[in-house]
């Protein structure tokens, strides 16, 4: 792998960070094997910088064909680093954009200066809002949503306070904090029954800050409550309950243009057979298609559109965000959440939205970095 950068190189160089710290490392590997093997050569140079489960940030081999999942076993990002090897160091003044490589006991190397970074990172110490309160800090240009939005988006609690205050709908839940689940965990119980009581079993035990259907739990009844809430807090501290929302789910990519932010076609995710629930296994391991685009109405449509681009709006989205809502069976429209950093694979819905849109994953790539580089770090 290359590990020397011309700042005199006319072509700009993009960092793609990804793994992690979360319980989605593995995705943030898939992914961005998909976008280091989808960027055009030609026009970038590429710097892929790998963050391990336990934090440290290497350099990594630019070999996307071992980042995929191969026979059901998730890749890490220690498949492509040297155990022995240095860290990457990020710029931290303002001024200058050079990335260090740092080795036990020898001279610091500069390799470069890097114009923008791809962050393929999911979940907490990446999507929400750390890492990219660390590119602020640096002035390093940077896909995606900012400190903010990628904060709000990543705790279901408050992205669906910011919901509610701007009018739009959600559906009942219940939140465990984690003070109250050490301080009077009956009366945290007690909240999450009442919330049964008025809708109805089965609810949905979640982690607040996680993604990819990470910890959740289908419960259908109070005896498999404690079970759920000690697997959600495998994940998070911070619990959620949701209601069932009786209906269809349906998701919407929206993309930031010049003139604003514009709705992909919506896509549906229909109940896939052998899972109670659109799971991690379903999602990622046995590779459940949703429908692209989804059968609604013209006017089904053209509201989840428009709700979409509302609930971008509305958390302060930049980039990209994927909007996931229950069709319900009255016809009414809930919005679930907003995913600031969506599922960026192949196979995910958020390309295949874009790809029924007119624009390839290629092109989708590529209008994300041209985005990035045009929008500068600090309060804009």
């Amino acid at each position: 792998m290359s590990s020397q950068h011309s700042s005199q190189s006319p072509k700009p160089r993009v960092a793609v960070v990804f793994g992690g710290r979360s319980s989605e490392h593995a995705i943030s590997v898939v992914t961005a094997g998909a976008v280091l093997r989808s960027i055009d050569r030609e026009r970038y140079e590429v710097l892929p910088v790998g963050i391990t489960a336990e934090g440290r940030w290497a350099l990594a081999a630019d070999e996307p064909d071992r980042m995929a999942i191969a026979d059901r076993r998730l890749p890490a990002v220690t498949d492509l680093t040297d155990e022995e090897s240095g860290s990457v160091l990020l710029p931290m003044d303002a001024g200058g954009r050079e990335v260090i490589y740092t080795e036990p006991g020898a001279v610091p190397k500069a390799l470069g200066e890097v114009d923008v970074v791809f962050p393929v990172l999911h979940g907490p110490y990446g999507e929400d809002g750390t890492l990219q309160g660390l590119l602020e800090l640096s002035g390093v240009p940077y896909v995606g949503c900012g400190v903010l939005a990628s904060a709000v988006g990543m705790d279901k609690e408050y992205m669906k306070r910011v919901f509610v205050s701007f009018g739009l709908p959600v559906g009942p839940y219940e939140v465990l904090r984690p003070a109250e689940l050490r301080r009077d965990p009956a009366a945290a119980r007690g909240r999450v029954l009442g919330l049964a009581e008025r809708y109805g079993w089965p609810l949905f035990v979640k982690p607040a800050r996680a993604g990819s259907s990470m910890g959740i739990s289908k419960v259908e009844g109070p005896e498999a409550l404690d079970a759920a809430i000690e697997e959600a807090q495998r994940h998070d501290p911070k619990v959620i309950v949701e209601t069932l929302l009786r209906g269809r789910e349906i998701e919407c990519g929206v993309l930031e243009f010049e003139d604003g932010p514009r709705a992909s076609v919506p896509a549906e995710i229909p109940p896939v057979s052998g899972y109670d629930f659109y799971d991690f296994e379903a999602k990622y391991i046995d590779s459940a298609q949703g429908i692209v685009p989804a059968a609604l109405s013209e006017e089904e449509t053209a509201r989840v559109r428009e709700l979409a681009v509302r609930a971008f709006e509305a958390l302060s989205c930049e980039g990209l965000a994927r909007a996931d809502f229950f069709l319900q069976d009255d016809g009414s429209l809930v919005i679930n959440e907003v995913n600031t950093l969506p599922g960026f694979t192949p196979i995910s819905m958020f390309p295949r939205m874009w790809e029924q849109s007119g624009m390839s994953y290629e092109q989708l790539v590529d209008h994300l970095i041209t985005t990035a580089l045009n929008r500068s770090a600090g309060l804009r």
